[in-house]
């Protein structure tokens, strides 16, 4: 009996004290280090200028005016979260539709046809395939730098820029390889046009 009082003991202090490394005293050091060294990621990756939040950089925005740069395809829905007072959350996910499916190869060729025809001085060939499709999440905060590129000469003309100009942004805020074989050149849209705006 003693032995059983002994061990209820030692495992009741056991608990608390892995209950203050574990629950409070880790997270507090955690915490602490990543206010201390990575203050910017770890409060969302906020993009913030005088005082004023424009959004995450690395969740997408919406953007359709023919002044500014488009990202991925975004399928908003409205219905699956609501906040408190049950108004609907903007929220993106992906398609799910089957690349095989009939379905899928017309909403494609739909999609090619007005960008086509939004985008008439477009230098690069072909339309990227990424400017037609959405990303798994929906939420895709960069395209590639071929995709960028096929939106210049639109954006130079609406906004009464110099291709030049437009390029010089675009290249300002392009992702490029790790070590230059690593990974894909990506760039992100909301600080493209962010910038556009003479935000940043």
């Amino acid at each position: 009996m003693k032995n059983v009082r002994l061990n209820m003991k030692n495992a009741v202090i056991m608990i608390v004290i892995l209950t203050l490394i574990c629950g409070v005293i880790y997270p507090l050091i955690v915490t602490g280090i990543s206010q201390l060294f990575f203050k910017d990621k770890a409060n969302g990756s906020i993009i913030s200028v005088d005082g004023v939040n424009y959004g995450c950089e690395l969740l997408a925005q919406e953007y359709e005016g023919s002044q500014y740069l488009w990202g991925r395809i975004m399928i908003p829905n409205t219905d699956t979260y609501k906040d408190n007072d049950g108004n609907a959350l903007y929220y993106a996910g992906p398609s799910n539709l089957s690349p095989a499916s009939d379905d899928f190869e017309q909403l494609i060729a739909e999609r090619v046809e007005k960008l086509q025809l939004l985008n008439p001085d477009a230098t690069v060939d072909k339309v990227p395939v990424d400017l037609v499709t959405c990303s798994g999440s929906g939420l895709d905060p960069e395209i590639s730098v071929n995709a960028a590129q096929y939106q210049i000469a639109r954006i130079a003309k609406s906004r009464e820029l110099t291709e030049e100009e437009v390029e010089a942004i675009i290249e300002k805020y392009t992702t490029h390889k790790l070590f230059g074989i690593l990974g894909e050149e990506t760039v992100n849209v909301l600080k493209v046009n962010l910038a556009l705006d003479g935000i940043i």
